[in-house]
């Protein structure tokens, strides 16, 4: 009988983030403090497996076309694929060891699987190490000069139309740019919550655009105490800036203002909107049609100042009054295409078709935000995608529908920000391989008196 294989445990939990973000439809980023506490692992263990995980699955095109070359038989067991994604990533993406790469992920495969594929795992990985990653890529990737987008595709592991779409967008001289900051592991950084907590009581670097951020150069960001207490947050310094944004844009009138955040799940730019609110006398409401991210924006706004409610309600058709808020957030629902450092399933589950069904709804939420703030109040449309069709796109048809508004120049909302000029004038676009941050969309719409 043979014995059993003693798997590593920090490979072992990668392992079955792969697995729950495959079987389970489950996010990275949600999924592996669950896996790291079941396997009771911290410290450098914790960081080992988070970047096993999560680099697994962005080099997942690339690492796949690599096994693929590898193979006699195209067909192979997708738990057996999950192990030799984590040895290819192992050997081609990290600084271990090639005997101990293909050592490990022989025993999480005899030990996960069982002993027939142990031998296939051990004859694949050892024809991966023949190459480095770069000579993979002049292997199997097409001729750069007569399809660049196929040789973006395998050479940065994003689907084909994806690489089309952020060309579009970004222009071809900056594509490999982005495609490469999209697959470098992103800064952790914390939120400072107004009126709640000061940015220099966090741990941390601030951030050099929002004035609310650090990075947390290292550590749990659970463990730091003004997070654990809803005082702080994680976020991504472009979606502070969202909020930053609408929160210093003008409007008219001397009543106490009324802000709406009209697409509020699961509540972390809610939460720094009702803190900036209060600083100046006003209230928020946050809106969320599912039930369950309802729940998690209350729990955002817990023991918060500024918040006038929370309501579980179809943004598209809304229970309040046409008028009723002064200032608008539609952080709309979108592909997005402009977090996959952080999200990095997210590149493999997304098709251009998503792009298409999505598009009608970013728009019918814009029109209504618009009905809902007051002549002279504000409406600040946000994505996390700098595709054009949920941007210059969605702005532009909903500015060809109306009489009664204007775009006016977010850009004057955020001085001193390089490079972040949208593609429609007055718009912003941030970038993560120019600014480090995800790559949010920002139009600054106004109601006309």
């Amino acid at each position: 009988m043979t014995p059993r294989a003693r798997v590593d445990p920090a490979r072992l939990a990668a392992y079955d983030v792969l697995k729950a973000v495959r079987v389970d439809d489950a996010y990275t980023n949600l999924v592996l403090p669950h896996v790291l506490r079941e396997h009771g692992l911290s410290g450098r263990d914790a960081a080992f497996v988070t970047e096993l995980a999560s680099g697994t699955l962005r080099g997942q095109g690339t690492y796949d076309a690599v096994i693929d070359s590898c193979l006699d038989r195209p067909r192979l067991e997708a738990k057996v694929r999950d192990a030799l994604r984590l040895g290819v990533h192992q050997l081609l993406g990290m600084r271990v060891p090639d005997h101990a790469a293909i050592s490990t992920t022989v025993d999480l495969v005899r030990a996960r699987v069982g002993q027939g594929p142990a031998g296939l795992t051990n004859a694949v990985l050892r024809k991966v190490s023949r190459h480095d990653l770069a000579g993979w890529v002049r292997r199997l990737a097409p001729d750069p000069t007569t399809d660049p987008v196929g040789y973006a595709a395998l050479a940065h592991s994003h689907p084909r139309w994806v690489v089309e779409e952020l060309t579009r967008a970004v222009g071809p001289d900056e594509v490999d740019a982005l495609l490469t900051a999209d697959n470098e592991p992103p800064r952790v950084v914390l939120v400072a919550r107004p009126g709640r907590v000061d940015r220099d009581e966090l741990p941390g670097t601030p951030t050099p655009l929002s004035p609310y951020g650090v990075v947390l150069e290292s550590g749990d960001p659970g463990a730091v105490p003004a997070v654990a207490d809803g005082r702080a947050g994680v976020q991504d310094e472009g979606s502070q800036l969202v909020a930053v944004a609408l929160a210093r844009a003008g409007v008219e009138g001397d009543r106490p203002e009324r802000w709406l955040d009209l697409c509020a799940g699961p509540g972390g730019k809610s939460a720094l909107l009702a803190g900036l609110a209060a600083g100046v006398g006003a209230g928020l409401v946050a809106a969320e049609r599912q039930q369950h991210r309802s729940r998690l924006v209350r729990r955002n706004l817990a023991g918060a100042d500024g918040v006038l409610g929370v309501v579980t309600a179809d943004g598209t058709v809304p229970p309040w009054s046409p008028g009723t808020f002064d200032r608008v957030l539609v952080d709309a629902p979108c592909s997005g295409l402009g977090a996959l450092r952080r999200r990095p399933e997210a590149r493999w589950r997304r098709s251009a078709t998503d792009v298409t069904d999505l598009v009608p709804l970013q728009e019918a939420l814009l029109g209504s935000a618009l009905d809902s703030v007051r002549p002279g109040g504000v409406v600040l449309y946000a994505t996390c995608s700098p595709v054009l069709a949920e941007t210059r796109g969605v702005v532009e048809a909903v500015l060809a529908r109306r009489t009664d508004v204007r775009l006016e120049d977010a850009r004057d909302l955020l001085p001193g920000i390089a490079g972040c000029d949208g593609p429609l004038a007055g718009t912003v676009q941030l970038w993560p391989h120019r600014h480090r941050t995800d790559a949010m969309f920002l139009a600054l719409l106004r109601r006309e008196m």
